[in-house]
């Protein structure tokens, strides 16, 4: 079985997990956690990734729970955190799980140095202290006991906001930490507003992140049947938040690409991600690509932007047959096939 390099550490340290009610999350994408109920009293993951959670919850030796915030009863008394990509997103899943499970829970982490895991040392120090006991394969193992929780913890105050101008619109953008464009707006999407035509039917915007692009087409065309989906349960609260502000109405799915979604579509549109993690992942885009005609109507577009170093126009001209570029600068491109 293969493992990442952080779960092939924290491998290493099972004797840490001995009997344990342990709670597993974080950046995790392997089935780490399944061999580890062979040591653990039990094992449940909380994961904000829908197929992450979809792939886990077919094992039954382990409880699988996916959303934006762990709102579930269960019996915990240590947390294995893997590391995410965003320091942010990890003060995030402290302060949730702490402020749930309290004091006298123990707290293992683990992680990629260049992730800064390090920074568990500083971040950890209001709860408690935590410790470094093993370092491999360019990873981090810490241990440590959380002694002063968190009185609370409520998911809207870390809520960021940002104004929005764009396209002709006036948006407030809601986004929870580790949410693509978190604080900010990328200029992908930009240029993709900037170009949209005018729509009509029912509309997927998809990989919506904090649910800008969707929120400036609903505003832009509000009489469109808007789908927005994400793998991400953050991304989806944040997307929800951000219509709720702004008074617009959409439907939100969590899904693995099209496994939770029943075209067909009139457009799919979208600034698809490319990487998991730190790591470039190319999967998910090169999957949608090739089913989009299986999810749009006769004459129904693909429109997506891209950075021009990918290679998605040859994929477009396989999948539906053509791929114009409609716009493109020194860094972006967006391209539109028709079926």
């Amino acid at each position: 079985m293969s493992y990442s390099a952080a779960s092939q550490v924290a491998a290493r340290q099972l004797e840490f997990f001995e009997n344990r009610k342990v709670l597993v999350a974080g950046e995790l994408d392997d089935a780490f956690p399944v061999e580890l109920s062979q040591t653990a009293s039990s094992v449940t993951i909380f994961t904000t990734n829908f197929g992450y959670a979809r792939r886990m919850s077919s094992h039954t030796a382990i409880r699988t729970v996916f959303g934006a915030e762990f709102c579930d009863e269960a019996d915990i008394d240590m947390i294995l955190l893997y590391w995410p990509k965003a320091k942010a997103e990890a003060e995030y899943l402290l302060a949730m799980l702490l402020t749930k499970f309290g004091p006298e829970t123990e707290i293992c982490v683990v992680g990629e140095n260049r992730s800064g895991v390090r920074s568990i040392e500083k971040m950890f120090a209001s709860y408690g202290s935590v410790t470094k006991y093993d370092s491999a394969r360019r990873c981090s193992f810490y241990w440590g006991r959380c002694d002063q929780a968190p009185s609370m913890f409520d998911i809207n105050d870390w809520f960021r906001s940002y104004p929005l101008s764009i396209a002709g619109t006036e948006l407030t953008i809601r986004s929870l930490p580790g949410v693509f464009s978190h604080g900010e707006f990328d200029l992908g999407s930009k240029l993709l507003l900037e170009t949209l035509p005018s729509l009509r039917g029912r509309v997927l915007d998809f990989g919506c992140g904090a649910g800008v692009i969707g929120a400036v087409m609903k505003t832009k065309n509000p009489s469109i049947e808007l789908e927005l989906c994400d793998i991400s349960a953050l991304a989806i609260a944040s997307a929800e938040e951000t219509f709720r502000v702004n008074q617009l109405e959409g439907t939100f799915t969590a899904t693995d690409v099209f496994a939770a979604l029943k075209g067909p579509y009139d457009y799919l549109i979208s600034n698809p991600p490319f990487h998991a993690g730190l790591k470039t992942f190319y999967a998910a885009t090169e999957d949608f690509i090739a089913k989009a005609p299986q999810y749009l109507r006769q004459d129904g577009q693909l429109i997506i932007v891209a950075n021009n170093f990918l290679r998605y126009p040859p994929l477009i001209e396989e999948s539906l047959g053509s791929c114009e570029t409609t716009a493109k600068n020194n860094k972006f491109s967006i391209y539109v096939a028709k079926k």
